[in-house]
């Protein structure tokens, strides 16, 4: 086509499409545009889509990540998940890096791809240049040795408060992945949050049900593309506004009546915090320690229940325990709760092997998913024993799945079983490897709650012990006795709740 023809009575509107083409073009490349990856980066995995990307990486991870590594020289790869690139390390160097290396980010990694997670605020105080730091300052300040101490007997009062319904009930069953579970979000919720909404049961019920609707929206859209005005986000939106109602409530009613309590809530508004950042805060740890925790917590009961050993010996050391702090003057004949109420905060962090050990290999089979990281360094990072000289991307997201460690049965025999002495110093699996257990985090990022996380497993185990000498594992359907947990959904993203309903009868 001439010139002269461009000039033609057609000449406007073929200007005007050529010009919307373009426009549209731009968008759709800043929309859904993937970056440029340098030619060796780790090996792109046969499973993409256009625009979504990997669709395994949500639908089945474990078996994306096992399914992708096995095809690659290095059991490395990489893949997108809409526009995020994404390399996946698996072995025992690439571990190494990925927990060890400073370049490695671990908030921003997180902050893209947890998918339900915070993304980090800037400028929150004056103080912190971003959400992490602010969230590590706060967070610290609230779980340290003293206020874990002043705040024992309100969580022995929640415990058997709870104990006290389940053991009340009829039908003399449970699910604890109702009823433990619900006690760890109060427990939690008292340590980061406030009293009033912990000591009342229907709107502390009421926040859990915005929690998990909150924690429910992260589907792979919102991952992919957050910006997408997409019906989960709403239901998200809605959430996260009741919540702050609740706790603007709170507030309001304390600035009202002059009132101050000694709590997490207090704490922060003695600092000067902003409401939107405080209930960013508390939803934060409420999703870093009532997944895990929360359901880790009922796993270990429904675990004991098939394991008469491990009972016994759990059994030996709370009745131990409990002899040992029992003040001169209370009775031997005491009941076992009344007895466990003179164990000191001390005792209770660091006298419970047998239950850490328990907890350990619970953690070890029900958490699933991956960790995550971004390359914040602005070079490419060379991936370690690489002979092909695969590097990370610069401003690529790192992935590692759990899987390789915990599900490794170089590392864990029998790993598909629940066996606690694993962790004893004659076996010491967990030492076979570098980072071969992660429950606590790993390298430069262990996990802050820790502490307080130990302390409500050793207290709400060792209390369901004192008020039920024997319990035995259900189908939640059709009632019948189980001899074994029913397995975990190893695609799972995080900690979940059973598929397969279990109740424990007693």
């Amino acid at each position: 086509m001439g010139l002269h023809q461009l000039a033609g009575p057609y000449a406007l509107p073929v200007a005007f499409v050529i010009v919307i083409a373009a426009a549209l073009s731009s968008i759709f490349i800043s929309l859904f545009g993937r970056p440029r990856l340098p030619k060796n980066a780790p090996q792109m995995t046969s499973d993409q889509w256009p625009i979504i990307g990997s669709l395994g990486f949500f639908n089945r991870r474990w078996d994306f990540v096992r399914e992708s590594a096995s095809k690659t020289n290095t059991h490395n790869f990489t893949f997108f998940a809409g526009q995020y690139p994404i390399v996946a390390l698996t072995g025992e160097p690439s571990r190494k890096l990925f927990f060890e290396h400073r370049g490695l980010d671990f908030t921003e990694g997180y902050a893209a791809l947890l998918g339900g997670g915070l993304p980090p605020q800037k400028d929150v105080t004056n103080e912190e240049t971003d959400f992490g730091g602010y969230f590590q300052k706060r967070l610290i300040a609230m779980l340290k040795g003293p206020v874990l101490k002043a705040g024992l007997p309100q969580m022995l009062k929640d415990v058997r408060d709870n104990l006290d319904l389940v053991a009340q009930d009829p039908s003399r069953t449970t699910d604890p992945f109702h009823s433990i579970y619900r006690i760890v979000f109060q427990l939690t919720m008292r340590a980061v949050a406030c009293h009033e909404i912990a000591d009342d049961p229907a709107v502390l019920a009421a926040c859990l049900n915005h929690f998990e609707a909150i924690e429910s929206t992260a589907t792979p859209l919102t991952i992919m593309y957050p910006w997408m005005p997409l019906p989960a986000k709403f239901r998200r939106l809605k959430s996260g506004a009741q919540l702050y109602m609740i706790f603007k409530k709170v507030i309001d009613a304390r600035k009202t009546e002059g009132r101050t309590e000694k709590d997490a809530l207090q704490f922060l508004l003695d600092q000067g915090d902003d409401v939107r950042y405080i209930i960013t805060f508390v939803l934060g740890a409420l999703f870093a320690g009532q997944l895990n925790s929360g359901i880790n917590a009922a796993y270990i009961l429904c675990y004991l229940a098939c394991n008469e050993d491990w009972r016994a010996r759990v059994r030996a050391e709370v009745n131990s325990v409990a002899e040992k702090y029992l003040p001169a003057d209370v009775p031997a004949d005491t009941p076992l709760k009344e007895k466990l109420m003179h164990v000191p905060i001390e005792a209770w962090e660091g006298e419970f092997p047998a239950i850490d050990l328990a907890l350990k290999d619970t953690i070890r089979m029900h958490m699933p998913g991956t960790a995550f990281r971004k390359n914040t360094s602005g070079q490419d990072i060379p991936i370690p024993g690489s002979k092909q000289g695969e590097v990370i991307p610069a401003n690529a997201f790192v992935a590692f799945p759990v899987g390789d460690m915990f599900y490794n049965q170089s590392i864990y025999t029998a790993e598909h079983d629940w066996d606690p002495a694993r962790y004893l110093p004659e076996r010491a699996e967990d030492k076979k490897q570098a980072h071969a257990w992660m429950g606590w985090g790993a390298g430069r990022h262990p996990c802050l709650g820790m502490r307080f996380a130990k302390l409500e497993n050793n207290l709400i185990t060792a209390f369901w012990l004192a008020y039920f000498d024997e319990w035995e594992l259900r189908d939640g359907k059709s009632g019948a006795k189980m001899d074994r947990v029913y397995p975990a959904n190893r695609n799972e993203h995080s900690a979940s709740k059973p598929q397969r309903q279990m109740v424990l009868a007693f």
